[in-house]
């Protein structure tokens, strides 16, 4: 399952990395007075003012304070609830090209995170356009891993495109990046993402996976959407969170449902929430949106396209594969009541957008980002008035 609660170890290293971040980065009492104030501003600064922002924000000593003691502990603890269950394919000798790294998010992350891939040789190179942000994470990531730590950090001060020196990546990592740049282009979505899926695919090997992390807005969600489409053209299916390579049941745009999905926060620290209601931003729940596409088909991408199109054709026409009766469907959205009394909640399938129900109890423990498999019905299919979504039984027709 996706998301699960932060554990006994993680939660420590959340602490940790607290701890480090006031270590290394001292601030004095007259500046901490305004620490809410500056997280505020930074954060306006992100969303609504972002016209009014320069490219160097980041260096400016109270933004750079604001980012690191509240921006970079909550985005580490939306990608340490993600990354446990991902299929990352690392192994000794591996490079990971994360752009748009900041303070070095995705690696402590995935250090505090996923241990087993501590002892392992790999070497991230992090590109972002601020150098003093890129070295604020590096004294991080070494004083939370340590100097003997196998983990080789190569910092890159560049834009995205810079080059990027090297043998292509195992794993290229973009989060919380790519919404600053198509949320001003103009373009259609479908064309940015398809340019952006090309530069991403060239830069991880041919058995490589591309990571793809966004805040869970209408907005993200559509780009993300358009993502997977565009990497599935190319050859590279997604391995999560999707449960099939057809067509996106939830793929955003006006009046539509977008594919994100929430979490409580209950297991972040304490001092977090502290800080995040002085600054009267409250974090009861985090989203994101998000794909992880995998390694490229020796198919070509055409005829790739062409079986993805002949399954979606034969979900169009209500038809079940005879040799695979029972569907893999991916819990997204929160639980919500149904007119009998029993609960729903959508969900992804290759049959398209679907409703799974049943029971309060059993609603409530199928948690946004839980994978199940459903039987389908042997009669006729039962589907929502409203969405026309098809509706699968969790009482009744669950297989695992």
């Amino acid at each position: 399952m996706f998301f699960p609660r932060a554990g006994g170890d993680l939660r420590s290293g959340q602490e940790t990395l607290l701890d480090l971040i006031e270590s290394c980065f001292p601030l004095a009492s007259r500046y901490r007075a305004h620490l809410g104030r500056d997280v505020l501003d930074l954060s306006r600064s992100l969303t609504d003012k972002r016209s009014d922002r320069d490219d160097g924000y980041l260096g400016k000593p109270a933004a750079l304070s604001a980012y690191l003691r509240y921006f970079l502990p909550w985005n580490v603890y939306r990608l340490s609830r993600l990354l446990p269950a991902l299929p990352l394919a690392l192994a000794d000798g591996d490079a990971v090209t994360d752009l748009g790294s900041g303070p070095l998010t995705f690696p402590i992350a995935l250090w505090l995170s996923r241990p087993e891939l501590r002892s392992r040789s790999l070497e991230f190179r992090c590109l972002d356009r601020t150098g003093k942000v890129l070295e604020a994470g590096g004294t991080l990531f070494r004083a939370l891993a340590g100097a003997e730590s196998p983990w080789r950090i190569r910092t890159i001060r560049g834009s995205l495109g810079a080059r990027v020196e090297g043998p292509k990546a195992a794993l290229v990592v973009a989060a919380n990046v790519l919404n600053e740049l198509f949320w001003d282009d103009r373009s259609a979505v479908a064309e940015q993402a398809e340019r952006k899926a090309v530069f991403l695919g060239a830069l991880a090997r041919d058995d490589g996976q591309v990571l793809i992390v966004e805040p869970g807005i209408p907005r993200s969600g559509e780009f993300v959407s358009a993502l997977r489409d565009a990497f599935i053209g190319l050859g590279r299916s997604p391995l999560a969170p999707c449960p099939h390579a057809v067509a996106c049941p939830m793929p955003g745009g006006r009046g539509k449902k977008w594919c994100h999905f929430a979490f409580g926060t209950e297991d972040a620290s304490e001092r977090l929430h502290r800080l995040s209601a002085a600054a009267a931003i409250p974090k009861e729940r985090a989203t994101l949106s998000f794909v992880l596409a995998g390694p490229a088909s020796a198919e070509p991408a055409s005829a790739a396209m062409a079986k993805a199109k002949a399954v979606v054709a034969a979900a169009a026409a209500e038809r079940v594969l005879p040799d695979d009766p029972d569907i893999p469907v991916r819990i997204i959205s929160d639980s919500f009541a149904l007119p009998d009394g029993s609960s729903g909640r959508y969900g992804c399938s290759r049959r398209g957008l679907t409703i799974v129900y049943g029971r309060r109890g059993t609603m409530e423990a199928l948690e946004s980002g839980t994978l199940i498999r459903l039987r389908t019905p042997s009669g006729p299919e039962l589907r929502d008035p409203k969405t026309g979504a098809l509706a699968l039984s969790a009482d009744q027709d669950r297989i695992g």
